[in-house]
């Protein structure tokens, strides 16, 4: 696949200018490591799930890293965190010194927790998720967004079988002891029958035969890794009785079809899944572009209980909200804006704008007309996104 040009080069080449260290973080194989190595060419490279190089690190921990000569990329820095305090001590020594240590990490919580004690101030932050449809046209529900399966889609499902066991085996098992990943790897497929839906804990626990903490523990390993989206509930108040629980989403859609058995755009078009996958599909681009663009993540959903339900609620610049609902039906129709011109009501000047998202090549003749309403495709939603207009 020809080289694509990621939304984050900006931010972090702006990253770049004003930090000694930038730290890259994001689901594995996402393409971390490739938007390092073609920003900064002539870095010296470190990949330290290399066992001779973490072995060469442990045995004289001064002396490697006496040997680095900034610019250095330290890759998946999460298998050598004891890192971090001697990479502090080189920033300290020349504090002045910008885009010197470039660090990727695939877990993100841990690694959050060692730049915070050991690189504060020191470092900026950045997510790196999979590609987005902003990026290149290939992304698709289907497919998702990971590079190698865009590059090579007809071993798409061999990809996922081997990411998914490279991630119960390595991913997992760092962040936590999980002793029954035959549960686990079950848990994951049942969590991805029920994306787009509230978290209801019970109900993943019971056919699992697990407690409801153990489902709260497993539920935060997937979003630690960057493989789960939960999006929470709008809480504005404006005198009704919402719903405060968040939805399940995955952070990759392809990842999505993989476990439900998906495989062809056929069998995606006649599933029941149909609209949940599509719908996972616009949260997921949302927050793409959100990270892409090097803002923070900042998308909700909004139902109350007398059943008023939008799919998505997302801020923008001047204290204003987009108001999107996903419909993954062939033609749209009046009725489909219902929900966004009540919420719209009830909500005032405070929303911007309320957005119908359909699929690519809806015949423009079945656009939704309703005035306030506009009828686009996953594209149109996302620059208004990222423009915030």
């Amino acid at each position: 696949m020809r080289h694509i040009d990621r939304s984050l080069q900006e931010p972090l080449r702006s990253a770049l200018r004003s930090f000694a260290a930038v730290v890259v973080t994001g689901p594995r194989r996402s393409g971390k490591t490739t938007l390092l190595r073609r920003a900064v060419p002539e870095a010296q490279y470190c990949l330290l799930e290399d066992l001779d190089l973490l072995q060469r690190f442990r045995a004289d921990p001064r002396g490697f890293v006496a040997s680095l000569t900034p610019p250095v990329i330290l890759d998946e820095i999460q298998n050598a965190p004891e890192l971090f305090a001697y990479v502090r001590t080189r920033i300290d020594a020349k504090p002045r010194r910008t885009g010197q240590w470039l660090l990727t990490g695939s877990q993100e919580a841990p690694l959050m927790q060692r730049v915070t004690e050991s690189l504060a101030g020191r470092a900026a932050v950045l997510q790196l998720p999979p590609l987005s449809v902003l990026e290149t046209s290939k992304v698709t529900p289907l497919r998702g967004g990971f590079p190698e399966v865009l590059a090579r889609p007809r071993a798409a499902d061999l990809w996922f079988r081997s990411y998914v066991q490279t991630y119960l085996e390595r991913d997992v098992r760092a962040v936590t002891e999980i002793r029954d990943l035959a549960t686990f790897r079950r848990f994951v497929a049942l969590v991805a029958s029920r994306c787009g839906q509230m978290l209801n804990k019970a109900d993943l626990a019971a056919p699992l035969g697990v407690s409801v903490p153990t489902i709260g523990q497993w539920l935060s390993i997937l979003e630690v890794t960057g493989q789960l989206l939960l999006v929470p509930p709008y809480f504005e108040n404006f005198g009704k009785r919402l719903v405060r629980s968040p939805k399940l989403y995955f952070a990759d859609t392809g990842l999505l079809c993989h476990l439900l058995g998906l495989e062809t755009t056929a069998l995606l078009a006649k599933s029941p899944f149909s609209g949940a996958v599509f719908e996972n599909f616009v949260a997921s681009e949302i927050v793409k572009a959100q990270v892409g663009a090097g803002r923070r993540r900042e998308i909700y959903w909004f139902r109350d209980q007398q059943g008023l339900e939008v799919d998505f609620v997302v801020p923008v610049p001047g204290g204003q909200v987009l108001l999107a609902e996903a419909k993954a039906a062939v033609s749209a129709v009046p009725r489909d804006a219902r929900g966004l011109l009540r919420l719209r009501e009830a909500m005032g000047a405070r929303v911007r704008e309320c957005i119908l998202v359909h699929r690519p090549g809806l015949d423009a003749s079945t656009e939704v007309l309703v005035p306030g309403v506009a009828a686009v495709d996953v594209l149109g939603l996302l620059a208004r996104v990222v423009s915030g207009r």
